[in-house]
């Protein structure tokens, strides 16, 4: 016999063996009463089973394409989707974190505000920008220099005011007697305002170290040494009104500085010509007149 015909000979067998009906019987195993009956062949077994695992496969590749499932398949595209999402959740959770430290900070210092709890020197935060009165004391100025440093300095808050970054300034005036002011720093008022003495603030005595505050929130336009003054800050606020702290022993902000109300700026001193001992010379400017700060602010 050739092997075509051995080939034609399995073929034949199998293909008889596949068309062979067989019978299923279920029957009660205590009773052997017949429950089913069933008809089968190999064929119709192998379509059904071949039927089954197609169909399962089709379900399972849709629900992976088309259900929150493909999150948990490695590798899958959709995980660039979900990394995104956990990138903007985790930037969220910082930007929340910053707030809320903030507010925190914020709570403290009005508490400190209320109960008069003095800030020292001890509890401001060290800065690398901090400006020594023994550094200013070393180098000689003149006076052209302090002139052009304060053409400067104004250029500087006016570039500020014009490109958007000055704080919203309202159109219309407030009296003095609505704002609320902080004070700068509690103690004895040595010496009150006398413009006829060309005094335009007040002195207030107050421990070594202590930090001054700002008496309302403002930008910083003057940072810097004067022979008379000696180390002086001078900020910008809302309603057309300026505030200096002078003869200070430390500045902690620099020109262009942004401040909040009772940020500390400055740590109390005796720096200049015209001083005697460690005090704060608080002045308030409106509308480019001195104004007596006792009025609007207790010390």
């Amino acid at each position: 016999m050739s092997k075509t015909e051995q080939m034609k000979g399995w073929f034949g067998r199998t293909r008889e063996r596949l068309q062979n009906t067989y019978r299923l019987v279920v029957m009660n195993d205590e009773t052997f009463e017949e429950v089913g009956s069933y008809r089968l062949t190999i064929l119709n077994v192998y379509i059904l089973l071949s039927t089954i695992i197609v169909v399962t496969a089709v379900l399972v590749t849709m629900a992976i394409a088309y259900t929150p499932l493909r999150r948990y398949v490695p590798g899958y595209a959709g995980n660039t989707q979900a990394d995104q999402q956990i990138y903007e959740l985790s930037q969220e959770v910082e930007r929340m974190e910053r707030e809320l430290n903030s507010h925190q900070r914020y709570t403290e210092n009005f508490r400190r505000m209320l109960v008069g709890d003095v800030e020292t020197e001890a509890d401001v935060p060290k800065s690398k920008n901090l400006v020594q009165d023994s550094t200013m004391e070393e180098i000689g100025r003149s006076e052209e220099d302090e002139l052009l440093r304060q053409e400067v300095q104004m250029e500087e808050v006016g570039t500020i005011a014009k490109t958007g970054r000055m704080m919203n300034f309202s159109p219309r005036d407030i009296p003095l007697e609505q704002l609320v002011f902080v004070t700068p720093v509690n103690g004895e008022v040595s010496s009150g305002f006398n413009p006829n003495k060309k005094h335009y603030g007040i002195d207030v005595l107050a421990p070594k170290n202590t930090a001054i505050k700002a008496a309302m929130d403002g930008y910083v336009f003057f940072s810097d040494w004067t022979q008379e003054t000696g180390l002086t800050i001078g900020i910008q606020h809302t309603n057309n009104v300026i505030t200096f702290y002078k003869h200070n022993s430390t500045l902690l902000k620099r020109v262009g500085s942004f401040v909040r109300s009772g940020e500390a700026v400055a740590i109390i001193g005796n720096t200049g010509e015209l001083t005697n001992g460690p005090h704060l010379h608080f002045e308030l400017w409106h509308k480019g007149i001195p104004m007596d700060p006792a009025e609007y602010i207790s010390f």
